[in-house]
């Protein structure tokens, strides 16, 4: 069975254990940043909404598990932390969970493995997806495919009530438009323009209402805000 694309950060100071993670994810079809300090990761996790956050608990710059905390009180959403560490003792464990973990795997693991625990992460954080979801007087309905303004209607496709949902979910972060590609198409989006399309849309859709723009977010992406007035 194909595995859907998730969008993965890898935090890992060891160049090796990075590539070797990095090229098996990336390998799966998924979309793979790496940081190999606590202070680029922060950087990106709090502008860019990951599925899961694979985080080493050994860091150069930062302590790990204050690098989990930070996220955890920055991210666009609540993402899942998937802690690696060569420190297996009980006490290691409890902090790590302490810290805000969501799970923990002991170096050496089997890439396997990681990839497993990474979708079953992802799995428990998108549960909350399908229930209705409000940002300002935007109202999504991901069940049934649409989403109002102003208690109107917003004209969309399908894919452009996923888009939609993707940034709701992410607000009032910005997300990347890799990471809307990945969720959207996988690693195979039917032209370089498909994203760009269904963004006009969806910012013209708003824009007919009032009350929520799309914003360009330059070199990163795109992001809801609340209209002025």
């Amino acid at each position: 069975m194909q595995r859907s694309a998730l969008a993965v950060l890898v935090v890992e100071d060891h160049a090796t254990i990075a590539r070797q993670v990095v090229a098996f994810l990336d390998g799966l079809g998924w979309h793979t940043d790496h940081a190999a300090t606590g202070a680029l990761a922060l950087d990106l996790a709090t502008r860019v909404s990951y599925d899961v956050i694979v985080l080493d608990l050994n860091l150069p710059d930062i302590d790990g598990i204050d690098v989990c905390r930070a996220i955890k009180q920055r991210a666009p959403r609540n993402v899942p932390v998937l802690m690696l560490t060569a420190r297996d003792a009980f006490e290691d464990k409890a902090r790590g969970f302490h810290g805000g973990a969501d799970d923990y795997l002991t170096k050496p693991f089997d890439l396997r493995e990681l990839a497993l625990r990474c979708e079953a992460l992802a799995r428990r954080g998108r549960l909350h997806v399908g229930r209705e979801q409000q940002v300002g007087p935007l109202t999504l309905f991901p069940n049934e495919l649409r989403a109002t303004c102003h208690g109107q209607p917003l004209a969309l496709t399908p894919s452009g009530i996923r888009l939609l949902a993707l940034l709701v979910e992410a607000w009032p972060r910005a997300v990347s438009r890799s990471t809307l590609v990945h969720a959207l198409w996988g690693t195979q989006p039917p032209d370089s323009d498909a994203l760009k399309s269904h963004v006009y849309a969806l910012r013209r859709a708003l824009e007919g209402i009032g009350g929520m723009r799309l914003v360009t977010i330059p070199q990163l992406g795109y992001r809801l805000e609340l209209a002025d007035g």
